[in-house]
């Protein structure tokens, strides 16, 4: 076989093997979407600054990654009824996903009777809120629906003031 013929067998086996591991990556990926939803509750506005959306795939404290986040400031009551909204949308590997996690901002408050109150969120913050899923993933596109339950959520303090106690639920 002379070199030219070698060449072209190395290129075309190159690429058969390129071309397979492609799409094995690819098919060990899905397209994972987080909605958010919540139920109705007594103020007109429940505002939560989510800036990042993580899930985990793992059982310990590492392996958090991020995907991609409409960053926003996110009046829960907009999103009852039905109505939800598209948080985070993006490639994640398949296979059972143990946690999801909202970072949040500082950006938070509560509207009651046309008075803003700042909603304190214990460890909101630094650790985000979390929740439980494991669910294992489908094999191109799932979807996640997360109440975000504001009447069991806010707690009102003896000092008038208001914090966020978050109870977040799969639907």
């Amino acid at each position: 076989m002379n070199n030219k013929a070698l060449f072209i067998a190395i290129a075309l086996l190159a690429s058969t093997v390129g071309f397979y591991a492609c799409k094995k990556n690819k098919d060990e990926m899905t397209n994972l979407k987080v909605h958010l939803t919540d139920a109705p509750y007594n103020a007109s506005e429940v505002n939560v600054d989510i800036r990042e959306v993580n899930v985990k795939f793992t059982d310990d404290s590492s392996g958090w990654f991020a995907i991609p986040t409409v960053a926003g400031i996110y009046n829960l009551l907009e999103f009852q009824n039905g109505i939800d909204t598209l948080l985070a949308a993006g490639p994640v590997p398949r296979g059972m996903l143990k946690e999801i996690r909202f970072v949040l901002g500082s950006n938070n408050s509560i509207v009651i009777n046309n008075t803003e109150y700042p909603l304190t969120i214990p460890s909101g913050a630094s650790s985000g809120l979390k929740i439980k899923v494991n669910k294992t993933l489908a094999a191109s596109v799932d979807s996640i629906l997360i109440d975000f339950d504001a009447a069991l959520s806010i707690i009102k303090e003896s000092n008038g003031s208001y914090s966020l106690k978050p109870v977040l639920k799969l639907k």
